[in-house]
């Protein structure tokens, strides 16, 4: 018998009220798990509105030691109730560092771990270095009851190198949770399509499933607002859009892929067997000659 595994992306508008974000985000989750979803991904830092559009210093005080995080203990009773697993996104704080986390939630409800955003973003609407350090986790892959997941955070999802790095620990499903959408600094740029053709190409040069989950609506966490353009989506193998969302929707998407298929697909591509190693050390330099 083949092995699949059915995956979800969320999307969905938030506000400030933290517990009635994450009750949202619980209705989501039992809508994906009632249409068969096994591994769930909410957007980004979905407990709150994205407040990194500026730098006010009242937003540390909603950060949480990650086993302690009102959304991970909420997401955690609902993965042992649904039996499904779930990456939570959340602002994570241990003692006096501040992290852009994930805690990966196995269909029992465990908490396998956490994952600390690795690229931490800087510039106009997206401020994230004033209160995130980043990363020292390194990449994450889980191996979950229904097959091994990794999880980037929103500006890893740019990078080619946060996807081959999870594909060569044995990645099956790449999963990016995001807070992106309009650019205050130029009305004109709309990054839509390059965010999405970005991971499109991950799927095309890893032979591997990836699954975007923005959140839509607007935010006013200042005067100005800031607009976020949805448009989650599910690619296959080949970098396809299988299922995708607009912009202004609210709801959850849901596919199935055979993992055993794709597995000898992406074996028979060769990517991996003709890497040159030997020709990479450019890529770890931080200058190379």
């Amino acid at each position: 018998m083949a092995r699949t595994i059915s995956v979800a992306a969320l999307q969905s508008a938030y506000g400030e009220d933290m517990a009635a974000n994450i009750a949202r985000t619980a209705d989501l989750v039992r809508g994906a798990a009632g249409k068969g979803a096994q591994v769930i991904l909410p957007s980004e830092l979905f407990q709150g509105p994205y407040f990194c559009v500026s730098q006010e210093e009242k937003w540390f005080g909603t950060a949480y030691a990650w086993r302690e995080h009102p959304a991970v203990i909420a997401m955690a009773d609902l993965a042992k109730e649904l039996g499904v697993a779930i990456p939570v996104s959340i602002f994570e704080r241990e003692g006096p560092h501040y992290f852009n986390s994930i805690v990966m939630l196995d269909a029992d409800g465990s908490a396998m771990g956490v994952y600390r955003k690795s690229h931490i973003p800087d510039g106009p609407g997206y401020q994230e270095k004033y209160y995130f350090r980043p990363g020292d986790t390194g990449f994450k892959v889980w191996d979950t009851r229904f097959g091994r997941i990794g999880v980037g955070i929103c500006w890893d999802q740019w990078y080619p190198e946060t996807a081959r790095a999870m594909m060569l620990m044995g990645a099956e499903i790449l999963m990016y949770p995001t807070a992106i959408g309009s650019e205050p600094h130029d009305k004109e740029l709309d990054t839509a399509d390059p965010w999405r053709r970005a991971m499109q190409g991950h799927a095309v040069s890893n032979v591997v499933p990836v699954v975007g989950a923005n959140r839509t609506g607007r935010e006013h966490v200042t005067e100005a607002g800031q607009l976020f353009y949805g448009s989650s989506f599910i690619a296959d193998h080949r970098g396809d859009l299988v299922e995708s969302f607009g912009r202004d929707d609210q709801g959850v998407l849901v596919h199935t892929f055979d993992l055993d298929y794709i597995d000898r697909h992406r074996a028979a591509w060769g990517f991996f067997r003709d890497r040159r190693t030997d020709l990479y050390s450019a890529l770890a330099a931080p200058r190379p000659a």
